[in-house]
């Protein structure tokens, strides 16, 4: 099975809120969202991942219903464990939802989610949102037990943080990977769709193929970056070519 690309477009939020965080309803407000995962999606990204955070600091409840309504491909919206997001996310339905941690303090997400620690709310919470028919996905460390309690939690897939990975080099970067391929296996076997993110780019993706069983990786940061010299359909599309390579 080829491996999937689900292409995170919260950072083109960020760049709207910049100037319109308070006029988003002037036909000026841009760069546009819908507009932005449309080319996304002509690059070959297979879903769109954006991300409901409490604070709103860059994508709005509109967007989530734009988003989810008119991208013309899977949506996987990531979300904190909070109740006000919760509700949205089950009245939009998206294909996927990622659970993650959300502080207020920090620019973007930083570390994975304690499943382990917050099992039995964290379970409810899986129960909500496939009673809708959402899947759900954790957003861990790569650690065994996160992995464990991700399957006990009820949670269809895992995604594997691999910021720790992408921001190590020598031999801190290789005993990452051996964390990684670890965790890969234990979800593997335990028959959860392993998928990965955070911090991949393509001067370090290859490296990232020593990890079995990948389902998906969800980019955005060094798309949208890239992005801005070349445009982020051809930006996708150098990822996209560089995932066919995935041996499985």
């Amino acid at each position: 099975m080829a491996l999937k690309l689900g292409v995170n477009i919260d950072h083109v939020a960020t760049l709207r809120q910049a100037r319109f965080a308070t006029m988003l309803d002037s036909p000026n407000a841009e760069p546009i969202l819908l507009d932005l995962a449309h080319e996304a999606i002509a690059g070959g990204a297979d879903s769109i991942t954006i991300h409901l955070r409490l604070d709103r600091r860059h994508l709005q409840d509109r967007d989530v219903t734009v988003i989810c309504d008119q991208a013309g491909v899977p949506v996987n919206l990531e979300m904190g464990n909070a109740e006000e997001i919760l509700l949205i996310a089950l009245a939009h339905k998206p294909a996927f939802v990622c659970l993650v941690p959300e502080s207020r303090e920090e620019i973007t997400t930083e570390g994975g989610l304690d499943v382990a620690g917050q099992l039995e709310s964290l379970r409810k919470t899986v129960q909500r949102l496939q009673a809708v028919g959402t899947a759900v996905s954790m957003f861990i460390d790569p650690d065994k037990e996160q992995v464990e309690a991700s399957k006990a939690s009820g949670a269809e897939m895992i995604e594997l943080h691999t910021g720790p990975f992408a921001n190590s080099s020598g031999d801190a970067r290789a005993a990452e990977i051996e964390r990684l391929v670890e965790a890969a296996r234990v979800g593997h076997d335990l028959g959860i769709q392993v998928n990965a993110g955070h911090g991949i780019n393509t001067a370090n993706i290859a490296e990232l193929y020593q990890v079995p069983h990948l389902a998906e990786l969800n980019i955005g940061h060094h798309l949208v970056s890239r992005a801005l010299t070349v445009g982020l359909r051809q930006s996708v599309a150098e990822m996209r070519s560089l995932m066919d390579g995935y041996p499985g």
